[in-house]
């Protein structure tokens, strides 16, 4: 392991080591979801209209389901009670989104960019819940 490495190792460790960190982190992952979820909820005509706009329908009944998606499963992230599925579930739901609202491949080339921008940061987005659920359950395993 190289110097600097085995120096920063340790530190990072520390600093990463208290419960509030871990916290924090799962609230800044799940941030968008609860932001997102609660001015669908607080905007329904808006949530029912974003539907309409990418072509969804039902519009209504989509519209309700991805409010209790986002605000359910990032609710069981945050208190650890099924935060593996609650993960698995956001990361599907991350993926479809943005194959449906990121769809850089079919756009012009102006706003090619800047979808491909946002499609790829969701993927690693979809990831970083993948690696949540993987962790839980990797923890929840029992040894042999």
């Amino acid at each position: 392991m190289p110097r600097a490495a085995q120096i920063l190792r340790p530190l990072a460790a520390r600093a990463l080591a208290p419960p509030a960190v871990r916290g924090l982190a799962l609230l800044a992952l799940c941030a968008a979801y609860l932001q997102g979820g609660l001015v669908k909820a607080f905007d329904f005509g808006g949530a029912v209209a974003e539907m309409r706009h990418f072509g969804l329908a039902p519009a209504a009944p989509l519209a309700a389901l991805v409010i209790v998606l986002e605000l359910g499963a990032a609710l069981a992230i945050l208190s650890g009670r099924g935060r593996w599925l609650g993960a698995l579930l956001l990361a599907g739901f991350t993926l479809a989104a943005s194959v449906v609202a990121n769809r850089w491949w079919d756009a012009a080339p102006a706003a090619r960019a800047a979808l491909a921008n946002a499609f790829f940061e969701h993927l690693g987005l979809a990831g970083a819940f993948v690696l949540v659920a993987w962790h839980e359950l990797a923890r929840a395993e029992p040894r042999r």
